[in-house]
Parts: structure tokens; sequence; C-alpha cells
């Protein structure tokens, strides 16, 4: 007999894109379903729980069983544990029909994800209850801060969240979504519009893109839809697609493989090949706002005193994202995942190259995984700087120049 499940909705954007306002809607809902609310705020105060109760909506005891508050850490990383013991005991009333996460605004959405996507392998929480399932990612924009942030170039304030760039939060949770559910969306003219749908393409070319003001939605685009897919959501984000499409360009189908394998990054990763079909209208709105994306890839490494002064003081400001794998001279056993969104960069070490290992752990990789002998050069091996860069109105061949000069022995 299957065992029943329970579905769960998680909800991310930053602050004041409106999450708690769409939380009050779904709660006021008329159709009879039975939510349980997880809200996890950052700080002393939780600031979103008690408007929720405040309002009404959510109980009217301080003490509400159907609103947990998890506070003074963050569910993509401290309160892991705290998450799925909280969805466990919900799940095991019996009382919901549905669970909604609101997760702080500067929650990472994929750790999140993984963590609910764990529980029913947990054996001591798999027979507690119906089985928490993810139902779909939402995450909410809002219209004007984006214009803000896009149109104008300016970066926006930190005060909140410290060292975090904003940047690149809103980035990350719009890559690992569902749904995007474009908030505030006549306070900014059909023009400005229609260039942050094409920035949020650029970014994110398969979630929906759904326009509302007030969080006003219709409730059955964003509940009970059976939207989510951990690996669909996990390689939809366009630097992904966009190295795949590049490796199509080579006749080589395994490039986004290549780069989880060559980063060993998030392992939850089990990628298999996919056919991805580039949509035209999409294609056409970007260019029509200047919107452009492209790979640059090379196989000697970078110096990296050099690609560090290119990163301080050359960086072209009209580049949204960039992400991708290098390497540098001073070490080319090791391969590094670098990322840029907004004026936020980060190189985090990514692993050895494949090119490292002893002869013969060399030959069954490349009977197995037929992707690395494609990509294997002589001279270089699987070594390679691969990086996807996407803007508006880029000078490509310049962009190209100035990272050549980065190159060592340049």
């Amino acid at each position: 007999m299957a065992k029943k499940e329970i579905p769960v909705l998680l909800l991310t954007g930053y602050l004041g894109s409106g999450k708690t306002t769409l939380l009050n809607r779904i709660l006021a809902n008329e159709k009879g379903i039975r939510f349980a609310v997880i809200v996890n705020d950052i700080g002393e105060v939780n600031i979103d729980a008690s408007l929720i109760q405040k309002g009404g909506v959510v109980g009217q005891e301080k003490e509400s069983d159907d609103l947990v508050a998890l506070q003074n850490g963050c569910i993509c990383c401290t309160l892991k544990m705290d998450l799925i013991e909280q969805i466990a005991d919900l799940a095991a009333t019996g009382k919901f029909d549905y669970i909604v996460i609101e997760a702080s605004g500067i929650c990472e959405p994929a750790p999140i994800a993984q963590t609910i996507c764990s529980i029913p392998v947990m054996e001591e929480y798999y027979n507690r209850g119906a089985q928490p399932r993810l139902d779909c990612i939402v995450t909410v924009v809002d219209a004007l801060r984006m214009k803000d942030e896009f149109a104008c170039g300016d970066s926006l304030t930190k005060k909140e969240i410290g060292e975090d760039d904003i940047e690149n939060l809103i980035i990350e949770q719009v890559e690992f979504c569902n749904i995007i559910l474009l908030n505030k969306i006549s306070e900014v003219t059909p023009e400005e519009a229609g260039r942050i749908k094409a920035i949020i393409r650029a970014i994110q070319p398969k979630a929906q893109i759904i326009e509302c003001d007030y969080a006003d939605v219709d409730l059955d685009k964003i509940i009970n839809t059976g939207l989510f897919n951990f690996e669909k959501v996990a390689t939809s984000a366009a630097w992904i697609q966009e190295l795949e499409h590049h490796h199509d360009d080579d006749d080589d189908e395994d490039d986004d493989k290549e780069a989880d394998e060559h980063h060993h990054h998030e392992g939850h990763c089990d990628h298999h090949h996919h056919h991805h079909h580039h949509h035209h209208h999409d294609e056409r709105e970007a260019e029509e706002y200047g919107i452009q994306t492209f790979v640059y890839y090379r196989r000697p490494a970078f110096d990296l005193n050099k690609f560090d002064y290119f990163l301080a003081t050359q960086f072209p400001k009209n580049i949204i994202r960039t992400k991708g794998v290098v390497y540098f001279n001073h070490n080319r056993d090791m391969s590094f995942l670098f990322e840029q969104a907004g004026s936020q960069k980060k190189l985090t070490q990514a692993g050895l190259w494949f090119a490292t290992a002893p002869e013969e752990e060399l030959q069954q990789l490349m009977m197995t995984e037929p992707g690395l002998a494609k990509d294997w050069d002589p001279v270089y091996g699987d070594r390679m700087i691969k990086l996807v860069i996407i803007g508006q109105k880029l000078d490509r061949e310049a962009i190209e120049s100035m990272l050549d000069a980065c190159l060592a022995n340049r």
C-alpha cells in the first residue's frame, strides 16, 4: 500500500519581496485546505512570524501548533535537523493537508530542497506519519528592486545581511525554483517589466513567471502543482544549459556532467544527459533588451594575480552572472568553481582534475565516462577554463581579450 504523502511548498525571496503577503493569502484560502506553516527568520525577533500571528491568519493563541518558528539560524545550514524534525512532527499529527515553509530572505533554496527530499529515506522518520514530498518552490521577486538593481547597475545595500551580497542571493533563488512570482509589477513600466523578465529568463530559462501585485495569485497555480523534480530544477539554471549548448556545438553531449564531475560540486547532483530545447521567443525577448550570453572556453591556466587584478579593476559592470570552472598556473592540479553575481565574486576549491589520477584509474574512467574521453587534450588532459557569462549589451570580443590577458605566460 502506497504511503500517504503530504505536499510541501517552499517560499523563497529576499526581504520585502512579498513572501509573507503571499503566505497570508495562502492561509486565508477558502478551499478548505488545512495548512501548517514553518517560518524561518534570522534574528532575535521573528518579525515574519509575528506579522502572520498579528494578522490572525494562523491561530489566535500565542502558542499555535500550526505555526512553527525556527529562529537564530538558517534552515539551509545550521537548522537543517530542526527543519527535518518539525516537518516530520507536523506530518505525524495527521491534522494537516499541506505544509508551507517560508524561508529566510538569506536562505539558499537548493540545500533546503535537498533536506526535504532526504526525509523519506531517513528510517527513523519514515513511519511517523504522511511522507513529506516537496511539491513546488516559489521564488518571490520584487520587480521594483530588480529594476533598480539591474537597470541602474547600483549595488543594493548590505545593511541587513552583513557580508553577503543581495544580488547573489536573488540570483541563486531565481536559479533554483519552479515558479517566479514577479511581485509589485505595477510599480514598473511595461518597458522595465520586459527588461526584468528578459534578465530573469537569461538567468533561469525554465521556471514559470507569474506577474502580480500584493502577491495576489491564483492558488491553483502554486499549490498541489507537482512541479518539483530535483534533477530538473538543479539543471535548469542558464549557466548549466549554456555549458550544455556550448558542448553540443562541439559535438559533445556530456558537458553538464563534466562540469559537475570536475567540481565535485553539490554531491546530490546525479546528472543524466538532457537535450535542452532553446525557446526562440525567450531568445528574441532577450535580444530585444540587449541580454546576451556566451561561453568563454580556453585550455591554458589563468595566472592568479592577473585574474585577481582583472576582477578588482576591470570586470565589466554590465555582467549580471558568471559561473564556471577555472584553474591557475600555481596549482594546475586543482579545479575551482568561479561564481559572480552583481558585485560579489567567489572562488571555491572544487577538487582535483581527473588528469591527476593514476594511469590505471584514469584508463578505467575513460571507459566509464565517455564525456571525459571526448574532452581529453594530449597536453592539458581534462584541465580547462569554461565560464558562462550573462549580461546586458556585452562586448564579447573585449571581454574575451581581457580574460585572455589573464592566461599564464601572456
